[in-house]
């Protein structure tokens, strides 16, 4: 894990000085609102329907104990006592006191945290594989990566004030987990036939009101030339990027209107000045980062015990099967903490089980802890001998539902109960289903399905890539939901179909229940929910639901 060094503790510090006079001025009527907002918007402060929520960046999702801690100190001093770790990997405050946040922010600089770059029109926290360094399939370790782009990145003078917020994914696997064709620059980190790491570049993806799969700009970038080309892309957009329309403003816009033919071209004559030049990156550079990502003291490999006890007991087992991930460390396994408890909004998170979180982290997981952009908590090396007082412990804490993967591990944004942006409520649709499919036995005949739920356009709970995915919209000061299906990350990512109407909050759990009998009833044998859906189209699904409700 990154350690700040002095110049990056001194950064961090100096910016809390900053927004602590600024933010005094404004209370103290120096400063508009009108000038206040982009200073608020850079540390993080957004002003929500009932308070202002500030957005703690957690750089390509990784924690330590102790900065887990003072997000649950920072939760009960400032705070209702709970937090909500978002898709992005950052962990919001939805009841902060605006004279409080500078304090909020000189707390997280005490253990290298900061709020900086959250939001405006910026290079937002990098995000990547929770699974980064374990995962079997991995080719390259994506973190030092993230961490080089964040260093990158911080204040970077000429993409303070982009066209629109920016936002970079990271993967090192064959197995996309970071949703990389979706974000406005995707890498995918590989080594070539002759073994030199290099990235497939993708351009131009995003969800939100115009979803878009990125296009490949360019299939393999030498890994020395990571920022000059980086920096290439972004002066290509910060020049021609619409600043007319904000909601024309993104760069999957400008891709399009100049073809990502026309934009990678642009692209590399940009570069022609930039190549080989003081950004390029040396082994030493590397060297330097990678060192903070090097591998805990593993111990011997002891599995026979986990085998006896999933045998004696059906629920660890199951809890195991799917709330834990094979490691490619022999004898250690990553934890899964679903954050998807019925009855609990999806993400959120108590001071108090922060606080079990961060113990059980020193205890079984040499003190780490990663948030997964499905807004679940991981808890990396976990010696298999000691998965059974892990499950104990997180049962205790309601963190043991063993739903991952399953139907009702939902991405939900706050929606209309937090954001002042929504058109319609989220979390209470999240739990109406949760309740009508809590029979495990039937989410396990199910297979995989990632349903995914957004309260406005702004697709920040990734409806679009949802397998199904629900989106809240207005009609005449009411509450209605459309139905998307067909949605998918990762390798083959794909952007759902609307199926038709919205329909009214009180049905979603039925309409969903027909979706799914549809799937049941047409299935092939060892079929995935996604699968039937690409075989049989939408329309069995729109017959079937349209049947019953209008």
């Amino acid at each position: 894990m990154y350690q700040y060094d002095e110049i990056d503790q001194r950064i961090v510090d100096e910016r809390v000085a900053q927004f602590r006079d600024q933010t005094e001025r404004f209370l103290a009527g120096g400063l508009s609102e009108d000038e206040f907002r982009p200073l608020r918007l850079m540390n993080g402060l957004y002003v929500q329907r009932h308070s202002p929520m500030l957005r703690v960046a957690i750089p390509y999702g990784m924690l330590a104990a102790r900065q887990l801690r003072k997000l649950a100190e920072i939760a009960r001093r400032f705070d209702r006592g709970y937090g909500h770790f978002t898709t992005r990997q950052n962990m919001q405050f939805n009841w902060v006191r605006l004279e409080q946040v500078p304090d909020i922010l000189a707390e997280l600089a005490t253990v290298q945290m900061h709020a900086i770059q959250t939001s405006g029109n910026c290079v937002r926290n990098t995000t990547t594989d929770a699974f980064a360094g374990l995962a079997a399939d991995e080719a390259v370790d994506p973190r030092p990566w993230c961490e080089i782009i964040r260093q990158w990145s911080t204040l970077h003078p000429e993409f303070a004030f982009l066209p629109r917020k920016f936002k970079i994914a990271v993967s090192g696997s064959a197995e996309d987990r970071a949703a990389t064709l979706v974000h406005d620059i995707g890498l995918t980190a590989y080594r070539s036939p002759a073994g030199e790491v290099g990235f497939q570049v993708a351009i131009g993806g995003g969800l939100g009101r115009t979803p878009i799969v990125g296009d490949v700009i360019k299939p393999f970038l030498p890994a020395r030339h990571l920022l000059t080309y980086l920096d290439a892309v972004l002066r290509i957009y910060n020049r021609f990027g619409r600043r007319d329309n904000k909601y024309k403003a993104r760069i999957k816009i400008l891709v399009k209107a100049m073809t990502p033919e026309g934009f990678a071209a642009k692209v590399e004559d940009e570069w022609l000045h930039l190549k080989d030049g003081p950004s390029t990156l040396t082994d030493a550079h590397v060297r330097h980062y990678a060192d903070f990502f090097t591998a805990p003291a593993y111990g011997a490999a002891d599995a026979g015990e986990l085998a006896a006890r999933r045998a004696e007991d059906r629920a660890f087992d199951r809890w195991v099967e799917r709330n834990t991930r094979a490691q490619r460390q022999a004898g250690y396994r990553s934890v899964i903490l679903s954050l998807k408890k019925t009855g609990v909004p999806p993400g959120d998170i108590t001071a108090e089980q922060m606080e079990a979180v961060a113990d059980w982290s020193e205890r079984f997981a040499f003190g780490e802890v990663r948030v997964a952009h499905e807004q679940n908590l991981i808890l990396p090396d976990v010696p298999e001998r000691d998965l059974y007082a892990v499950w104990q412990l997180a049962r205790a804490q309601g963190f043991a539902t063993p739903n991952i993967g399953l139907l009702t591990d939902i991405i939900c944004c706050p929606g209309g109960d937090f954001c002042a942006l929504a058109n319609a409520k989220s979390i209470p649709v999240a739990e109406a289903i949760q309740r009508r499919f809590e029979d495990l036995d039937y989410l396990y005949d199910l297979g995989h399905i990632q349903l995914n739920m957004s309260g406005c356009m702004n697709a920040c709970g990734h409806h679009h890539i949802g397998n199904i995915g629900i989106l809240g919209v207005d009609k005449n000061g009411e509450e209605w939901y459309q139905i998307l299906l067909g949605g998918s990350q990762g390798n083959q990512a794909a952007i759902g179909k609307v199926i038709g109407p919205s329909f009214a909050r009180a049905v979603i759990p039925d309409v969903i229940e027909q979706i799914l009998q549809v799937f049941i009833e047409r299935r092939l044998p060892d079929e995935s929910f996604l699968d039937a859906v690409r075989r049989l189209g939408i329309d069995p699904f729109k017959e079937q639901v349209y049947a019953q409700h209008h």
